[in-house]
């Protein structure tokens, strides 16, 4: 059987050794029961990938003896670098949008609070928030097999994200677009380095926002006359894109 992979933080390998505790050990150690002597793979979110073997195992946390480790051979190298700019939903469908997105290669994401946003993100709430976002791409990565762990940053407002955005193609999905529609502008682009895609909230971007997307150089776009949740657009346009780009 090949060696198991897990998905970590670089801060975790010092002196030949990874050590960590929490929900890996409690995956590796008492849903898998691996032990001393079982080899394993460890990648983190600067693509470094690291082979070993358990070393030891205490009561709360396991150790890893790394032998060897290289820079992964990324599949996703090939595709443009995606990042989805999402307004903050509200319960739990941002889980989902960090989840999918991972799954279908998504580089990076960028949560921001819309001015129509249900959910607010207090100053206090950002440290643990953050923690929790980064920690469902990890497992989203560990699981579909990715070497890179998506990062996930927050921006106060679409301002701040908007004036943040240096990718080559710039993109705001907006129900207001009669004419542009998707396809049309990812058939003018070819294949860009990089693209940012903005996505609106419950209901929808302000107008403001709309405008100052566009001033920074956003393309507002169209995924034609449904009107679809704030979730299902996100899935709907990073699959569209990677399937026109040859991803999937």
């Amino acid at each position: 059987m090949s060696a198991r992979r897990f998905m970590i933080s670089s801060r975790a390998i010092r002196d030949g050794y990874a050590s960590f505790d929490g929900e890996i050990y409690n995956h590796m150690v008492r849903v898998l029961r691996l032990g001393p002597g079982d080899a394993v793979q460890l990648a983190d979110e600067k693509g470094m990938v690291y082979f070993g073997a358990i070393n030891q195992v205490a009561k709360e946390w396991v150790a890893v003896k790394i032998t060897s480790s290289c820079l992964a051979a990324e599949s996703e190298s090939s595709a443009p670098q995606i990042t989805v700019c999402q307004a903050l939903p509200k319960g739990e469908k941002i889980d989902l949008i960090l989840q999918k997105g991972t799954e279908l290669g998504v580089h990076d994401f960028w949560l921001f609070g819309g001015r129509r946003s249900v959910a607010k993100l207090r100053d206090d709430q950002q440290n643990s928030k953050l923690e929790r976002w980064n920690r469902i791409t990890a497992e989203a990565s560990r699981q579909s097999g990715r070497n890179n762990i998506p990062a996930v940053a927050w921006k106060p407002s679409a301002v701040e994200a908007a004036n943040d955005a240096g990718q080559v193609l710039r993109l705001i999905l907006w129900e207001g677009e009669r004419e542009n529609s998707l396809k049309t502008s990812l058939s003018a682009v070819g294949k860009p380095s990089s693209v940012i895609v903005a996505i609106g909230p419950e209901g929808g971007f302000d107008p403001l926002e709309v405008r100052h997307f566009s001033q920074r150089g956003f393309q507002p776009v169209s995924l034609g006359s449904r009107i679809l949740r704030t979730e299902t657009a996100s899935i709907a346009i990073v699959s569209i894109m990677q399937y026109i780009w040859g991803e999937i």
